[in-house]
């Protein structure tokens, strides 16, 4: 469940919307160095951080850091995989009794799945299982969700601060306006911290954003399936049963992920 591989969509976009820019400046009979200066890059770099580490706490900060790389990847394992793994251990339960997988905890990476049959084969209560399986959902989400909030809010604090490098910009060219030569280029090169906070929040920030929260809705819909399955087998379900029971969390999957893709479905 936790193999991943490189997401190549992520990856390929990311290069189209660089190369689509650079390219339309270069064909326009612009240069590349026309918007490499470091002041505007670093009114909006140090200028967005600065403001996000005042609206989050730190924990969230470094959260996102460590996230951020899996954005990049996809799993290799679908939730028909998932699937297929949870109908393997109904059939070992079904066989050889639950505690047959007592043996096989140990090498389970997924540490909600480990911890959910860990309950089973421990004889817990089935509702006191859900009960604290439900509450372990709940804060994995709110956890991981606020990567994607300090995302969103990177991506509307961005422009704002590319705007403010623009005044700035300006500022200093009314302050040169005896020399009538340099205003023009003076315009422009204020002009490039407006660039790179939207080309920040638009190209990468908001993308990578909507991104991550679809990989965390894959996520969600892998995890209520392993605690509806495992719920099953200590109910004493059958592996054709369960797996009439969990194909439904597919169709769920396709439609949810698309939902959150096109927020207009939303509706």
């Amino acid at each position: 469940m936790n193999k991943r591989r490189v997401d190549k969509s992520t990856l390929l976009g990311t290069f189209l919307a660089v190369a689509g820019i650079v390219g339309g400046l270069v064909l326009d009979g612009g240069s590349v160095r026309q918007i490499l200066q470091p002041s505007a890059a670093l009114i909006v770099l140090a200028g967005t951080l600065g403001v996000v580490l005042i609206q989050f706490p730190m924990k969230t900060v470094m959260d996102t850091i460590k996230v951020l790389p899996t954005i990049f990847y996809e799993r290799s394992s679908k939730a028909t995989d998932t699937l297929e793994e949870m109908v393997s251990y109904c059939t070992q339960a079904r066989r050889h009794g639950i505690l047959r997988l007592d043996s096989q905890l140990a090498d389970i990476e997924d540490k909600f799945l480990r911890k959910a049959l860990t309950f089973a084969v421990d004889g817990a209560h089935p509702q006191t299982m859900r009960e604290n399986m439900e509450l372990e959902l709940d804060l994995l989400d709110e956890r991981e969700l606020g990567a994607v909030k300090l995302l969103e809010a990177s991506g509307g604090f961005a422009p704002t601060l590319g705007i403010m490098g623009a005044v700035l910009g300006l500022i200093q060219v009314m302050q040169r306006m005896d020399n009538v030569t340099e205003i023009g280029r003076g315009i422009a090169i204020a002009f490039v911290s407006t660039l790179y906070g939207l080309g920040l929040a638009n190209i990468l920030l908001l993308p990578l954003a909507g991104k991550l929260r679809i990989r965390i809705r894959e996520r969600q819909i892998a995890r209520e399936m392993v605690l509806e399955a495992v719920l099953a087998i200590m109910d004493g379900m059958g592996p054709r049963a369960l797996r009439e029971r969990l194909e439904c969390y597919l169709a769920e999957e396709a439609v949810k992920v698309e939902v959150i893709s096109r927020p207009e479905l939303a509706a």
